[in-house]
C-alpha cells in the first residue's frame, strides 16, 4: 500500500530528475468558468506527462540486480514513455505493451526511447495476461501503470508540488480536478494533499462513457466499463479502478466529474490559445470540468491538472479548427 512516507521518499529520488511544473492561470479561463482556475501543467513534464514521475519512482526503487534484468510495462502511451525514459537513464532494458490503436506518436516515441514495443488489440486481448506471460518468460519486473505502490508514490509528488504552489497563491480551500484512468495519479495526489493541504479536495474527472471511477465512488464498490475504446481520451481509458487505488480514492476523494469528448477538445484549444500549452484530450478533461462544469464544483477556486500533452497532430488540428478562437 502506498503511504505519504513512500511519496516523500519518491520525491527525494526524483529530485534533480523530474521537473517542478508550473501552476498557470489566465483571466480568460476565469471568465469562462466564473471562478478562479489554476492549471498544473504536467504536460510540460519529461516525456510530456506526469507518468515520468511514477516510472522513475518504480525503476529507481528496484535493487541493482533486479533492475539489470529489465522491466516491462503496459500503457496506451504516456506510462510507456515514462517507464522507457526512466529505464534508459538507468541503463535498464524495457519492454512496453501498447494497444495497437494508441496514437502513432506515442508508439514511435516509446520506440525512440529505446524500448521494445509489443502491440495488442485492446478490444479482444488482455494486456495483463500478455504482460504476465512476457515477464515470466524473460524474468522482467512488471511496472503496472497505476495499481503499483511505487508508481502511485511517484505520481503523488505532483500533489506535494500542488500543495506548495497553492499556498504560494494564497489558496487554502479548493477542489483539485485530476484526469483519471485507473486512479494512480488521483490516489497519489490525494495522499499528498491529505498530509500537506487538507483543504484541497481531490476529484477525479473522466470522459463520458468511461466513468468507472465516478460510478465506483457513487456505489461504493468497483464498477467496470462496458467497453475499452471509442473516446478521444485514449490516455485515460481503463477497465476499472485499481485494487490498490480504489480504497484511497473512496477514502479521500470527492465525487467524480464526467465530461464529453467535445468538451475535452474545446479545453485542448483553450489551453493552447490562453495558456500556450499543448494538452491531449485525455489530459484536458480536468480543465474541461473546471471550465464547463463549474456549477458542480464548490468554492471560488479550482486547480485542474493538465496531465499530458502527447496529442497526434490530426487531433490537435481538429481541436483548433473546431474550437479555436
Amino acid at each position: 500500500m502506498s503511504t505519504i512516507e513512500m511519496i516523500r521518499a519518491a520525491e527525494m529520488r526524483l529530485r534533480g530528475h523530474a521537473r517542478r511544473t508550473p501552476l498557470l492561470s489566465s483571466p480568460f479561463l476565469d471568465e469562462i468558468a466564473g471562478k478562479r482556475v489554476l492549471v498544473k501543467a504536467e504536460c510540460l513534464q519529461h516525456t510530456g506527462s506526469f507518468k515520468f514521475r511514477g516510472g522513475w519512482s518504480a525503476v529507481s526503487a528496484l535493487s541493482p540486480d533486479t533492475r539489470a534484468r529489465g522491466v516491462i510495462a503496459f500503457s496506451s502511451g504516456n506510462h510507456a514513455q515514462g517507464v522507457a525514459l526512466a529505464a534508459k537513464r538507468h541503463d535498464t532494458p524495457a519492454v512496453i505493451i501498447m494497444p495497437s490503436d494508441a496514437p502513432r506518436m506515442k508508439i514511435d516515441n516509446t520506440r525512440a526511447l529505446g524500448a521494445e514495443v509489443v502491440l495488442y488489440d485492446r478490444a479482444s486481448e488482455d494486456r495483463d495476461a500478455i504482460g504476465a506471460r512476457i515477464a515470466s518468460e524473460r524474468g522482467l519486473t512488471l511496472i503496472k501503470p497505476f495499481d503499483e505502490p511505487q508508481v502511485i508514490a511517484g505520481q503523488g509528488t505532483t500533489g506535494l508540488e500542488i500543495a506548495e504552489q497553492a499556498t504560494e497563491q494564497g489558496i487554502g480551500d479548493a477542489d483539485v480536478l485530476i484526469c483519471c484512468g485507473g486512479g494512480g495519479l488521483t490516489s497519489g495526489i490525494a495522499l499528498a494533499l491529505a498530509d500537506r493541504a487538507p483543504g484541497l479536495r481531490p476529484r477525479p474527472v473522466e470522459p463520458h462513457g468511461f466513468d468507472d471511477v465516478s460510478r465506483s465512488l457513487a456505489s461504493g464498490r468497483i464498477e467496470r466499463n462496458d467497453r475499452m475504446s471509442g473516446s478521444r481520451c485514449d490516455a485515460i481509458l481503463t477497465p476499472e479502478p485499481g485494487q490498490i487505488t480504489f480504497p484511497i480514492l473512496r477514502r479521500l476523494c470527492g465525487p467524480g466529474l464526467v465530461v464529453t469528448d467535445d468538451e475535452a477538445l474545446r479545453a485542448v484549444a483553450l489551453a493552447f490559445s490562453r495558456l500556450k500549452i499543448v494538452v491531449e484530450p485525455g489530459g484536458a478533461v480536468a480543465l474541461a470540468a473546471a471550465l464547463f462544469h463549474a456549477d458542480e464544483i464548490e468554492g471560488d477556486a479550482m486547480i485542474a491538472v493538465a496531465t499530458g500533452g502527447n496529442v497526434d497532430a490530426g487531433v490537435f488540428r481538429e481541436a483548433l479548427e473546431r474550437f479555436g478562437d
